[in-house]
């Protein structure tokens, strides 16, 4: 008798033990389910210090839904693109000279395009405000000068604001004119330049100047990445781009046209597109 009471109490010992995942899966299955164990947000949290949203809120928008690119430098869903490879449809010539913008002359073949020297400069024909900016560009392989005059043209977003293009691989030139410079007002952090030849990527955050009047609200400032290395950090613009004096703030609107400098040598261009820059908390789509 005493052997089966034993034998028994081992058996209802191992089911207890084999009973136990059983019940540890269905209080899972509880839990997961229980909106107040797994909430999608609340409403009895502190308010932040904006004032607008709790923290968790769960009233607060969800950011809408892109699709990113296949590949590093590719344009994600929402992206503008201002050069596919294929044509200037998205740019117009600057007229220089001639004040009378026209058709972009710059040439087109095999995925770029390249700055047709005696012409304008390039603008596109969309204008932005604050925006992410990614654009390619290669300075020629041949030599044909020193210091500004080898591979220079220049990013000028709204047409103003000059990121400089420069081939910087072994070309001295002032510190606030090489590649990847606040033209003529900051020097990049440090010299990421590929040789003159190789294709190059400038991925760059840009925020709008404002005014009030007359009056600067608020400077322009700029993030730069020259082939995935930080050049500036929200770095702001003491004005516009000039040369040997000190650029200054003139009103303009938000949005202006992006602007690439015909300096006069065969620099190409490849991959441009730009994402407007929304604020936070936009109501959900729909």
């Amino acid at each position: 008798m005493r052997a089966f009471t034993t034998a028994a109490a081992a058996l209802v010992t191992a089911g207890a033990l084999f009973l136990l995942p059983t019940e540890t899966q269905a209080q899972a299955k509880k839990k997961k389910s229980d909106p107040f164990k797994n909430p999608t947000g609340y409403t009895d949290t502190p308010m932040l210090p904006d004032g607008k949203w709790r923290v968790h809120d769960i009233a607060r928008p969800h950011p809408r839904i892109i699709t990113p690119p296949a590949k590093p430098g590719d344009p994600p869903s929402d992206a503008i693109v201002l050069f596919d490879g294929k044509d200037l449809s998205k740019w117009v010539d600057s007229g220089k000279g001639s004040g009378q913008p026209g058709t972009a002359k710059w040439k087109v073949a095999n995925g770029y395009f390249e700055v047709v020297p005696g012409t304008g400069d390039l603008v596109s024909k969309e204008r932005f405000g604050d925006v992410q900016l990614h654009i390619e560009w290669s300075a020629p392989t041949e030599i044909t000068g020193a210091s500004q005059l080898r591979g220079n043209s220049g990013v000028i977003i709204q047409s103003r604001y000059e990121i400089q293009v420069l081939d910087s691989s072994g070309n001295v030139t002032y510190a606030d004119g090489q590649a990847g410079s606040i033209y003529g007002q900051k020097p990049p952090l440090v010299n990421a330049s590929r040789p003159r030849g190789e294709w190059q990527a400038y991925d760059i955050i840009f925020e709008a100047p404002r005014f009030e009047g007359e009056k600067v609200a608020s400077p322009a400032y700029v993030t730069v990445l020259h082939n995935g290395v930080v050049l500036h950090h929200r770095h702001p613009f003491i004005g516009r781009m000039a040369h040997r004096v000190v650029g200054t703030y003139a009103p303009h609107a938000l949005e202006e046209p992006l602007l690439l400098q015909n300096h006069g040598d065969t620099v190409r261009y490849r991959n441009i597109w730009v994402r407007r820059l929304q604020g936070y908390d936009l109501p959900e789509q729909k």
